[in-house]
Order: structure tokens, then sequence, then C-alpha cells
């Protein structure tokens, strides 16, 4: 296939967006017709903490992050009905994948979608005020229905954060992936490289994995510096894991 054809971004619809029951309408608005795209990946996620924190990795001490993080967790939209808490995760492929989505997404601020682009997705989204301890307003959070990869960089890292190799069929895989030879596992943000009771299995031998995650993996249990975290790799196999909160 050709490498432009191999363009892959990811969408996620966010709890906004199911709550007001417009997931039918995003998905017409991004498919095939509209785009010109195709499904690689999709999954039904109910995004833990650990997930949360690493996709919002870059706002991390910012006024507004703790309230982002409640956003996409669902817990300010179903604060009693924790089961409906979900996210709609997809990567769509194709030409100028990236663009095309971000086109019909609009601008990430709602208020600048709707001055600038009537009729975008995020037009139908809101900014809601945060306030302090003593109810003044510190920051706002962009509740937008909808994210987008903004960049090639951006997409890799977001796609290998949401979904494993096995989540894509093997001819759409636009990443390297590796077998592992080790088994490496997960217990309280810790890293294991042999087989330990309530330790989370992440690879085993044979497993097919990004070999990204799994040369971090090598490095950390070699003590060297990383570019990315253990909660990023293991975010991905955390996924709908009732263990994990």
């Amino acid at each position: 296939m050709d490498k432009k054809e191999l363009e892959q971004t990811l969408v996620l619809l966010k709890p906004d967006a199911l709550k007001n029951s417009l997931t039918g309408y995003l998905l017409s608005q991004l498919s095939e017709f509209h785009s010109g795209l195709h499904f690689a990946g999709a999954r039904i996620v109910a995004v833990n903490r650990i997930l949360a924190e690493e996709h919002y990795a870059e706002h991390r001490g910012k006024a507004f992050y703790e309230s982002l993080l409640d956003y996409i967790t669902g817990r300010l939209h179903w604060e009693d009905e924790p089961w409906k808490r979900r996210v709609v995760a997809i990567v769509y492929q194709g030409a100028d994948a990236i663009r095309k989505i971000r086109d019909i997404a609009g601008p990430t601020n709602p208020h600048v979608a709707r001055e600038d682009k009537p009729g975008c997705i995020r037009a139908l989204g809101t900014l809601v005020p945060i306030k302090d301890t003593a109810g003044r307003v510190i920051s706002d959070r962009m509740d937008n229905l909808i994210h987008a990869s903004a960049n090639p960089a951006d997409a890799e890292r977001e796609i290998k954060l949401w979904f494993t190799p096995g989540d894509i069929p093997p001819m759409m895989h636009a990443y390297e992936t590796e077998i592992c030879d080790a088994w490496h596992g997960y217990a309280d943000g810790r890293l294991f490289t042999q087989s330990e009771p309530g330790a989370i299995c992440l690879f085993a031998p044979g497993d097919v994995a990004w070999r990204s995650d799994l040369e971090t993996l090598r490095r950390l249990a070699g003590g060297l510096e990383t570019a990315e975290s253990l909660n990023y790799v293991a975010a991905k196999y955390l996924i709908n894991d009732a263990r994990i909160r």
C-alpha cells in the first residue's frame, strides 16, 4: 500500500458527544462518503485515570487539568451512573487523514468554531468555566465533543496509547511492530520482568507489540531514560480492566 494511504489519525468521541446522543451524527460526518477515509480500528473505552493522564500529559499542572481528567473519564457527565462512562476511540486511515479529520472537526475552541466555521462538529460544543475553592473563575474547559490528532507525531503517540497492534488489522499497521521475547508485567506503577502475584501481564513471549513500546520497556528495565513513561506503555493494556480505576 502507498505510504500516503497509510496515514492514520486518532479520533475520540468524547463523553459529552455520547451524553447528547450525537454519536451517529458524528460518525456520519466522519464517514467515508465525506472524508474518503477508512476505519482501521475502533473500541469502546471506559477511560481510567492512567489513560486520561497519559492522553493529556501535555496539560499537567494547568488550572484546568483535573477538570479535563474528570471530563474525559466521564465523571462530569455520569456522576451517579459510572457504567455509562465511556469514549469511542477510532483510528481513521487514508491519504491526508489528519488534515481531513481536523477540517471536519473544526477549531478546538467551540466559540471560535461557531464564529469561524459554523456547521463543523465542534461548533456544537461549549466552554465551561472552572472555579477555585473561593468561587473565582480561574480557567475554562472546552467541551468540544471530539478529539482529533493534530499532526503525525501526535497521531502516532495517541494511536499507540489507545490501541494495541492486535486492535488493528495487520495490513493496516502504520507503525513498526515486534514479536516480544520476554515477559513484562505491571503493578502499582512498577515494571516486572518475571511473573509476580498480582502483576498484570503486558506482554508474554510471542505477543506482537509496538516496537517502540518494547524499546521503552527494555530501557526502563535497564535503568535508562525513556521518551515515554511506563504508564504510557501500560495504559492501552489496562483499558477496560476491572482491576484499574
